[in-house]
């Protein structure tokens, strides 16, 4: 992902402590925020009242703020090469 003009983070709702060992566990080169009260989850849709546990949903915001793509089926084995897809189906480089 690094070759595209881009920001990449990764939001949780785990708590900060929980969210930088996981980081860490897994040597990321991005950040992981943390939002334990689900205010930012609740407002993208990936936390309702009827589904306590996040979707893993992929946003792709344009520069504008707009929300250009919103992948609903992500398969965190193959996330990175289909995010790359997705922006570069957008014109995104």
């Amino acid at each position: 992902m690094s070759q595209i003009d881009m920001a990449y983070f990764m939001i949780s709702v785990d708590d900060p402590q929980t969210n930088k060992e996981f980081a860490e566990s897994l040597d990321s080169d991005f950040p992981l925020l943390s939002n334990p009260t689900k205010e930012v989850a609740e407002a993208y849709g990936v936390v309702t009242a009827e589904r306590a546990l996040p979707y893993r949903w992929t946003y792709i915001i344009g520069g504008d703020g707009n929300i250009l793509r919103i992948d609903k089926e992500v398969n965190p084995s193959t996330a990175g090469q289909d995010l790359v897809r997705h922006m570069t189906e957008l014109g995104i480089d």
